[in-house]
């Protein structure tokens, strides 16, 4: 699947420019991306490119919609592509690999809180931790 991400730009009023084309084409291309990784895709693309700018970009299309910032408890934060349904993660504690986790029971239920102290709820976060088959190969339980 090709992307065009000039249109996905413009369809969410963003100006299309070098970096936010670079930014969007390096979470595309690796889900659960952190900043330096991003950083280091887009100046593999671009060449100089400041940290502060992928920031700013980041920040930018996180607002827009278009890329989703998670941060799982005691890492860094990580941005995916993946914004139209409210899925969970799965999180490794040896390796700090992480996985989509659809919904348990179908389309988002866990918006349904059972008390919801009068807040208006549009996301639910949840995380599962354990270990990755990877890590569980490497060290196998006795």
């Amino acid at each position: 699947m090709t992307t065009d991400f000039s249109s996905v730009l413009r369809e969410a009023s963003l100006r299309v420019t070098r970096p936010r084309l670079a930014v969007l084409a390096a979470v595309h291309q690796r889900p659960h991306v952190d900043t330096e990784a991003v950083i280091d895709r887009v100046r593999a693309d671009l060449g100089t490119v400041s940290h502060q700018a992928v920031y700013d970009v980041l920040r930018a299309l996180t607002a827009a919609g278009l890329l989703r910032r998670i941060q799982p408890a005691g890492g860094p934060a990580l941005y995916e592509a993946r914004v139209d349904d409210n899925h969970h993660h799965v999180v490794c504690r040896s390796c700090g690999a992480v996985a989509d986790v659809d919904c348990a029971t179908g389309q988002a239920p866990c918006l349904a809180a059972p008390a919801d102290h009068g807040f208006s709820i549009d996301e639910a976060e949840v995380t599962y931790w354990g270990t990755c088959p990877d890590c569980s190969t490497d060290h196998p339980l006795k």
